[in-house]
Order: structure tokens, then C-alpha cells, then sequence
């Protein structure tokens, strides 16, 4: 209030999802009800990077306030103070020792209870199978698997034990064996779509062991020192000057051939995700 005082403009640059626009909405408010506003224009504006480009062309395209984004906050207010807030009480009194229920931890809680019943009930099956390290004329080595003995396909519990495993082994030995067909082919693996909060978590896990807190954390200073776009996010959608970032890149380092004619562009098909935000990216290639 007293900084706009001096000022014949406010700028609303909160986050662009739901929490953010409803801090603006909220702010608003309270200015609106102190008479603060007389005489004073206001923008809307939104970034999804802190990089000088994203900072001046949300700049240049001001909006207004999106009520239908602040009735989604308003709705997803209501339902934690319904479930979280009433339920969490509760939880404290009869199991000791518990943190809090909500919304969507509460639901999350029941799928993982339900998954762990399922790996209880589960009844593990032994099978074998028998296999040979192969070498073709040209010195190049393969791996076979025995697929079929006395003439029938072998399934894959054929094998129960490792008695019947070892006579099938003895029968090859004493009896040969026949290389029927041997398959080469390409193998084409496409590219995994970019970070979002979710999967940026379980590759630092697989491949650093990092907890969740610990990326989380790595990445709030990545984001504070304006080296990766922000890390709350569920969207998979890049800015368009990252796509043109990257492919100046690619093509830098690897030469145009590497370089495919249409970037290949990904969209989220989950309903009603956290979307305000792109992916999870480096700000400069």
C-alpha cells in the first residue's frame, strides 16, 4: 500500500497457476476495500521462466485477473478444508504419531495401501529356463534361449525346477542342438518427454539416489540463481524460444543432420493438470 502510493501502476507478477492468481485476486481485495486503487492502472502478468526475454514479454502482453483460475483455487480451498482439516484432527487423536490427511495425500495413501495387499497376496512361481552363449562365424557372440525340447514349445513355467531345468540341459548336450533363426534388427527408442516435478524426482533418485527433498531442494537453487524454469510443475509443454534455443544447440554441437526437420512437441493428456507452468528446463541451452 505505501509503495503504490508513489506509483500510477500496480503489476501483478505472482505465479501463474491457481495459488498465484489468487494471491493477486486476494491482493486486489484488500487494496479495492483500503480505497489504494484510485486513479491507479493495474496489470495482470505472467512468465513461466525468469529469463529476460519470458520477464519482458509478459511485460508487453498484460491481462486481466482469470476468475475461472481463482474459482479453481476456491474450490480446491474448499475441498482441504473439508477433508484435510476435518479429517487430520481425527487421525492426530486415534493413531498417534500421524502427520495430517488431505485431499489428494489421503487418496495416494489408500492406492499404495492397496498395491502393498496385492504384493502380500502375492504367490510367487519358480520357473527355470536354459540358456547358451553363442559365437556366429564372424567371431560376433549371441545369447540364445532354449525355446523348444522334444518338439514342443517350451512355455515359461515349462522348466518348474531345477531337476526338469538340469535334464532339459542334459538332453541338449547328449542329443544337440539347432540354431533354427537368428533376428537383427534396428531398434528405435524415442525421446522421454521433458522434466515435470514427478519425473524429475524419480530419475535423481534411480541414478543419483537422491530423496525427493534433496532434488527438491538442489532445484529451488537452480531456480533462485534463474538456471532452470520453475520446479513445481506438472505441464510438459516448452516455451517456443527453448525449442528454438535447443535446436540452435543440437545444431551447434552435432551439425545439422542431427537435427530433425519438425521438434518433436509434448502435451499432457492428464485433466485438470498443473499446467500454468512449463517443463522443468534449462533457462540457456
Amino acid at each position: 500500500e505505501t509503495a503504490l502510493k508513489d506509483s500510477d501502476k500496480l503489476i501483478l507478477a505472482t505465479d501463474p497457476d491457481r495459488e498465484g492468481e489468487a494471491i493477486s485476486w486476494h491482493l486486489l481485495d484488500v487494496l479495492n476495500k483500503k480505497k489504494a486503487l484510485k486513479d491507479k492502472s493495474i496489470e495482470r502478468v505472467v512468465f513461466n521462466a525468469i529469463t529476460r526475454n519470458a520477464v519482458t514479454t509478459a511485460m508487453e502482453h498484460p491481462r486481466e485477473i482469470d476468475q475461472e483460475l481463482v474459482d479453481a483455487y476456491l474450490a480446491r480451498r474448499a475441498l482441504d478444508y473439508l477433508v484435510g482439516f476435518n479429517l487430520s484432527p481425527v487421525l492426530w487423536r486415534k493413531l498417534p504419531g500421524s502427520r495430517s490427511a488431505g485431499r489428494v495425500q489421503s487418496v495416494a495413501l489408500r492406492i499404495i495401501c492397496q498395491r502393498e495387499l496385492e504384493i502380500e497376496t502375492f504367490q510367487a512361481q519358480e520357473y527355470w529356463s536354459v540358456e547358451a552363449d553363442m559365437r556366429a562365424k564372424d567371431g560376433t557372440s549371441f545369447k540364445a534361449r532354449l525355446h523348444a525340447l522334444d518338439g514342443d514349445n517350451l512355455k515359461k513355467f515349462s522348466l518348474p525346477d531345477e531337476k526338469s531345468a538340469t535334464a532339459a540341459l542334459e538332453a541338449v548336450k547328449v542329443g544337440g542342438y539347432t540354431v533354427s533363426s537368428v533376428e537383427s534388427k534396428p531398434v528405435k527408442r524415442n525421446p522421454p518427454p521433458p522434466f515435470i516435478t514427478s519425473t524429475l524426482q524419480q530419475e535423481a533418485s534411480r541414478k543419483l539416489g537422491f530423496t525427493a527433498k534433496r532434488t527438491m531442494g538442489a532445484a529451488q537453487k537452480l531456480y533462485e540463481e534463474g538456471r532452470i524454469t520453475y520446479m513445481r510443475t506438472d505441464g510438459i509443454n516448452m516455451a517456443e524460444e527453448a525449442y528454438h534455443a535447443s535446436r540452435k544447440q543440437i545444431e551447434s554441437d552435432y551439425g545439422a543432420r542431427y537435427l530433425p526437420e519438425k521438434p518433436r512437441r509434448y502435451s499432457s493428456k492428464a485433466k485438470n493438470a498443473q499446467e500454468a507452468h512449463e517443463a522443468i528446463r534449462p533457462t540457456d541451452f
